[in-house]
């Protein structure tokens, strides 16, 4: 089995991998510690579970206000995981099709909505949907609706709770030091991951070694397209 990856709890610090983060953030002390000091309106809370649909070691868990709308949700995403060239992007939720801009296409039978629609009136408790970056190299999504709280207005209405530690990564040419590069096409020949060291010994040595290379970051996206890093959110969480 592979190794789970974990994540540190915002409130409290305590690291748990994603499935015991969950059950943790029911109960962490320190987490209703702070909704009690909250002030302002009452407002209710989404508590969402954002996973990578193939590389599963990437996740989130964020507290997202019921007002705010899946545009914001799509921003977010595009903010700390996937944007790298303003490619278009939709959520699949219970058969629907949300985009930014709505659609309709008799001939292939399909209909879109606009995501300019609150969360409460498309989300649930229990429920879980899709989101998919970039329709050519796509980047996709579970989100799954992990609870429900009602509380105080807060002054950013999106919350991340914890997210996973950025996975240990090794080089794929030695094996040994921590990749800080990859190489898209590497993928095809066992190569995707280089380290400094690996890099400026084939450099040096005019030898065989990717021209196109991307960083190695804390996103499922990585490696996909021209994507670099996120540069409003940290790689930790």
């Amino acid at each position: 089995m592979a190794k789970q990856v974990k994540g540190r709890c915002r409130c409290c610090s305590k690291e748990y991998a994603r499935a015991g983060m969950l059950k943790h953030l029911s109960v962490c002390a320190e987490r209703g510690a702070e909704a009690d000091k909250e002030t302002g309106r009452s407002t209710g809370y989404f508590e969402l579970l954002i996973t990578a649909k193939y590389r599963k070691n990437y996740w989130l868990v964020i507290e997202m206000e019921e007002t705010e709308k899946l545009k914001d949700l799509d921003q977010f995403i595009r903010d700390i995981w996937v944007e790298c060239c303003g490619h278009l992007s939709s959520f699949n939720i219970d058969g629907q099709r949300y985009d930014l801009e709505a659609f309709s296409d008799s001939f292939w039978d399909l209909r879109s909505e606009n995501m300019d629609i609150q969360l409460k009136k498309v989300l649930r408790v229990g429920l879980q949907f899709e989101y998919e970056y970039d329709f050519g190299s796509p980047t996709e999504l579970i989100i799954s609706v992990v609870d429900y709280r009602k509380g105080k207005q807060k002054k950013k209405p999106i919350t991340i709770l914890s997210r996973n530690n950025p996975p240990e990564i090794l080089c794929s040419i030695c094996g040994e030091n921590n990749a800080n590069w990859v190489s898209p096409e590497g993928f095809y020949d066992g190569t995707p991951y280089w380290c400094e060291e690996c890099v400026s010994a084939e450099e040096a040595e005019d030898g065989d070694y990717p021209e196109f290379l991307l960083p190695v970051c804390n996103s499922p996206r990585m490696g996909v397209c021209g994507y670099g890093r996120s540069s409003d959110y940290e790689e930790e969480s």
